[in-house]
């Protein structure tokens, strides 16, 4: 039996098979934006091809299919989601245009504000009001929620979003107004905050859930056009969806919760670096993820990922739990220019997947990072993805050519410049989530993936001062392998905002046990394996203004010092992320939550193989390194464990390049991964 992993990307569709043994097969196919299931179902037939056998006996054979997507990043990001109308609290129709009175860039006096998803004459009253502790202050207005109904109604929208003050308290006015406008206007997406995001903060929970309400009709179509060309194909298994916090979820609740599928492909990347360190035995790594359109950054401490609760994306604010991960517009199809005073600049602008760089020879014209990459020598024309596509290298020339014309220098100056600034951007997005936050890159391992990484890696560590590169064998498929290493996970939270010194120690114990009894019986509707459980707090000091998720799994809950134990948890939490603690200040608990896990079957060990003779390569290409120079060319799949190379080298496979830079010193793990050693000198 086979378990599949589809992660579809900007530029590249990457599906791949592991089978019983923990072999893998991948595969890629180009997206398809206009439909990603076209897109998905081409992955999964050159799969098939690999495995020698044909889609529907592939599809008969497997077991279950994980999925990450980028429908709903996609509709955020284009603006392309649906109508919504919010109902809300009479009075506070414009909260989720006053945000919380900051800007992003709050010393720009010019910066103009993100438009909101729902127009002002969307966004309509509802009389209706509970006080902050949960009782009423005025009853539902039946008469003004119909009127309000109406008016929706008569505008067409295609979802509808509800959220009234304190409903967290107590969500009878959501349900209830819910039921109202399923049964006025049926087929109409609804959403309310109370089975989004119940907890405090007006505008968070507000705009998180105007957001499942913009995304979720695009996600739930292509979903279910997904789920009948699957059927169609002969899949009639489960297919879970990847979402943002690094679990995973069937279809049903990924639709109700679209909002948490936003960084659903990125996720899989985590979870595939969560994983990695495991297998290498080394639990702080940085993932580096580089595909096509972007780069996305996170960091693993102690084997395990970081999570936040204030994502931006797109200017609009999701207060979900997700993985902490920096996404940067740099990637092999960012497009280098230059602007009016001379300056090179690459992305956040990227020729995507159509018409793709200019050496993809579908029409493009602009210089790409990719254009760059095989002017310089590094990829191979004849052998792109396996030799199923050839690149264009006059093409790439003459996109190089316009590029360096302006600059006033030579065709391989403009292409080594182009990685330069591209390097450097994404040596910047690795400071964003390390040297800001208090953490030294330097104690840190790289872990490279994604199509483009490998190519740009080694010069990256270099500028951070990073010795060590991990290379999985994996790497162009990492995000579509690591979503196969994934449970099944719920996200519960309540409310409870107290000092740890004030608060009520069986009360707290209280409202975990019935958070943990709610979670168990959302995952057994339809699982029945193992379940875990993990608990968490949003905690902060008294004066602060922002919460930090602090694990609580360590805490003897039947201990008398039950609160002192939670406080001493957020003190070295504090610490470990910012470098300093303040034992002296009140610590305040925000949200209790706790995530209900369904186990799900390990994913096998990829086999081991035997040591081999020293590395040879298979031959030599001339590429530019400051300077043109011969380098002897590895096939990365023939390598086995323990073998040493020496750059200047490449190491190279169907869908992955490696460039080793002198000094760099690289040998082969058990797994048959590269293992490279930064030289921190100068590379030349």
């Amino acid at each position: 039996m086979y378990r599949i992993g589809v992660d579809v990307g900007g530029t590249f569709t990457d599906v791949v098979a592991v089978d019983d043994d923990g072999g893998v097969t991948l595969a890629k196919a180009p997206s398809t934006p206009a439909d990603q299931s076209i897109g998905v179902l081409e992955g999964l037939s050159r799969l098939a091809e690999r495995l020698e056998t044909t889609l529907p006996a592939l599809l008969g054979n497997t077991e279950r299919i994980v999925h990450g997507t980028t429908v709903a990043t996609n509709a955020l990001l284009e603006r392309k989601g649906a109508r919504v109308g919010l109902l809300t609290t009479e009075g506070h129709r414009d909260v989720l245009e006053m945000r919380e009175g900051l800007k992003p860039d709050r010393y720009n006096l010019r910066l103009p504000p993100d438009p909101p998803l729902v127009p002002r004459y969307l966004r309509l009253g509802v009389k209706e009001r509970l006080r902050p502790d949960g009782r009423l202050e005025t009853p539902l207005d039946t008469a003004s929620l119909d009127a309000a109904i109406a008016t929706l109604a008569e505008a067409g929208v295609e979802a509808v979003a509800i959220c009234y003050l304190h409903a967290y308290r107590d969500a009878a006015h959501e349900r209830a107004s819910a039921a109202a406008v399923k049964e006025a206007l049926p087929g109409v997406y609804v959403t309310a905050s109370a089975d989004v995001f119940p907890q405090i903060k007006e505008f968070e929970r507000v705009s998180t859930t105007v957001v499942n309400a913009y995304v979720g009709p695009a996600l739930d179509l292509y979903l279910g056009r997904l789920g009948e060309r699957l059927s169609e194909a002969g899949y009639h298994g489960p297919v879970l969806i990847m979402l943002s916090h690094g679990g995973v979820a069937p279809i049903s609740d990924a639709i109700r919760l679209a909002a948490g599928t936003v960084l659903s492909g990125p996720a899989g990347g985590v979870a595939g670096a969560r994983y990695s360190a495991s297998l290498l035995g080394s639990g702080d790594l940085i993932p580096f993820d580089m595909g096509g359109t972007s780069t996305d950054i996170s960091l693993i401490v102690d084997g395990e990922p970081t999570l936040a609760s204030d994502r931006g994306i797109a200017g609009q604010r999701i207060a979900l739990p997700s993985l902490d991960i920096a996404s940067i517009g740099a990637g092999g199809g960012s497009i280098a220019r230059v602007d009016g005073g001379g300056v090179l600049h690459v992305g956040p602008e990227s020729a995507g997947a159509d018409p793709g760089p200019a050496c993809y020879g579908r029409g493009g014209t602009a210089p790409a990072v990719t254009d760059a990459s095989l002017v310089l020598g590094f990829l191979d024309p004849e052998n792109f993805l396996g030799g199923r596509e050839k690149l264009d290298e006059p093409a790439a020339a003459a996109a190089l050519d316009g590029l360096a014309g302006e600059l006033g220098v030579d065709r391989m100056a403009a292409a080594e410049g182009v990685h330069r600034v591209v390097n450097t951007n994404m040596a910047e997005g690795i400071r964003l989530v390390s040297v800001r936050r208090g953490v030294d890159p330097r104690r840190f391992a790289l872990l490279s993936f994604g199509g483009a990484a490998g190519i740009h890696i080694t010069d990256v560590a270099r500028q951070l001062e990073i010795g060590r590169v991990f290379v999985p064998r994996v790497a162009s498929v990492l995000s579509a392998w690591g979503m196969l290493a994934t449970d099944l996970r719920y996200e519960v939270s309540r409310t409870h905002i107290g000092d740890t010194q004030a608060l009520d120690a069986d009360g707290l114990r209280g409202l975990y046990a019935e958070m943990e009894a709610d979670g168990r019986e959302r995952l057994a509707a339809g699982f029945d394996g193992e379940i875990r459980i993990r608990r968490s707090a949003d905690m902060r000091y008294g004066e602060q203004i922002f919460e930090i998720d602090v694990p609580l799994d360590d805490v003897g809950w039947d201990g008398g010092d039950l609160l002192d134990q939670v406080a001493a948890r957020f003190h070295r939490r504090h610490e470990a992320l910012f470098t300093y603690a303040l034992p002296d200040q009140d610590v305040v608990l925000v949200n209790a939550r706790i995530a209900a896990i369904g186990v799900l079957p390990a994913l096998p060990a990829e086999p081991t193989a035997d040591a081999g003779a020293p590395a040879e390569p298979f031959t030599r290409r001339r590429v530019y390194m400051g300077g043109r120079r011969e380098a002897p060319v590895y096939d990365f799949d023939a390598l086995t464990p323990g073998q040493r190379i020496a750059g200047p080298a490449i190491v190279e496979s169907e869908t992955t390049t490696v460039v080793l830079r002198a000094g760099d010193r690289a040998r082969t793990t058990p797994f048959r991964w590269l293992d490279v050693e930064i030289d921190k000198g100068d590379d030349e």
